[in-house]
């Protein structure tokens, strides 16, 4: 990550952080479709900002199923 870019602040519910940490620990992210490198680059970012700033890596496996539930329960797909 480039420091000297500019920074944007962005609040995530621990739901949808737990469940987005976990997805990105077990995708593939080369096999994940991007349009511009800069894309994975930058999920690759979300991810290490999730595992060094946040308590979020020590969830369990339980945390995580709970909180997939939480975070599907307003979804209509």
């Amino acid at each position: 990550m480039d420091r000297s870019l500019p920074k944007v602040t962005i609040e995530l519910c621990r739901s949808d952080a737990g469940g987005l940490f976990d997805w990105l620990t077990s995708v593939d992210l080369n096999a994940v479709p991007i349009t511009h490198r800069a894309e994975k680059q930058a999920l690759a970012d979300l991810l290490t900002r999730l595992e060094h700033e946040t308590d979020i890596p020590g969830v369990t496996q339980e945390q995580i199923d709970t909180a997939r539930q939480e975070v599907a329960r307003d979804t209509d797909w």
